[in-house]
């Protein structure tokens, strides 16, 4: 457990495991800990470094709270990424850590060996008809208005994590993976403040570079959960694949499924970064 600083900020992290890195960035309201129930099933086979993404839990700021363009967490990432290591490292990142690993792979692609990108929220990718696109700045001017429990009720009915079409698919995998569950949902009450005031506005803004994308030698997968079809970061994973040209990878559970199902979702993950299909 360390602290790196960075411009404006001093990061959080873990790392443990030997073998080559492998990052892990977690979305918005969320921190390291998301991963604890995945990291004890990868670190025989990789060095894993977890953090916490400025702003958030333990990360500190050096200053007052401000929007954080996806950029900066990217640079945060790329600056991370230097301090714990000179090879290429395996990225993975969910729901706007997905947004984060994808500015990261566009900007330093040499800093990549392989990035798994688990349903970034890119509403921009979304057909201009579709209602969804504006969601994400929508729920930022309820917060904005009304405060943090209106805020995040906007942004679940927005995103559909309210509405399971599969819940048999949505179930944790496991008593621990439960407890980790409801465990998670305390760090994220905490964090609220902080994501619908500064994370989803620049979430909402950021269109990946589809085109820088397209032309990094290092292997790229867009996941979807099998459990989140329906949902807001399902469709827009899709979109994303769609513009690159391939077909997501299908990953265990929601949105969450590295807490939900983390012994599936590991399995899943140690495939595509080896190169087979994630259902081996």
């Amino acid at each position: 457990m360390s602290y790196l600083g960075v411009p404006g900020a001093k990061l959080y992290y873990e790392v443990s495991g030997t073998g080559p890195v492998l990052l892990l960035i977690s979305g918005g309201t969320d921190d390291a800990d998301d991963f604890e129930g995945v990291v004890p099933l990868l670190h025989d086979a990789f060095t894993v470094v977890a953090y916490d993404c400025r702003g958030l839990s333990r990360s500190r700021l050096d200053g007052g709270p401000v929007d954080v363009p996806v950029e900066v967490h990217a640079d945060d990432a790329r600056r991370l990424l230097r301090a714990v290591g000179d090879a290429p490292a395996h990225v993975f990142g969910s729901s706007s850590g997905g947004q984060v690993a994808l500015s990261l792979t566009a900007r330093h692609p040499e800093l990549v060996r392989a990035v798994v990108a688990h349903e970034p929220p890119a509403v921009a990718l979304l057909p201009d008809s579709d209602p969804r696109s504006t969601v994400l700045a929508e729920a930022r001017a309820v917060h904005a208005r009304e405060g943090v429990r209106a805020g995040m009720a906007a942004f679940v009915a927005a995103a559909g994590l309210d509405r399971v079409k599969h819940p048999e698919r949505y179930a944790p995998e496991s008593p621990q993976a439960a407890m980790n569950t409801q465990k998670r949902l305390v760090r994220m009450e905490r964090n609220l403040e902080y994501f619908l005031s500064h994370i989803v506005g620049p979430a909402a803004d950021y269109v990946p570079d589809v085109d820088a994308l397209s032309s990094v030698s290092a292997p790229l997968t867009v996941a979807v959960g099998d459990a989140s079809e329906g949902q807001l970061a399902h469709a827009t994973g899709r979109a994303l694949a769609a513009r690159l040209g391939r077909e997501p990878a299908v990953f265990p559970g929601g949105h969450a499924g590295f807490v939900t199902h983390p012994r599936a979702f590991a399995r899943a993950l140690r495939a595509v970064l080896a190169g087979r299909p994630s259902a081996d």
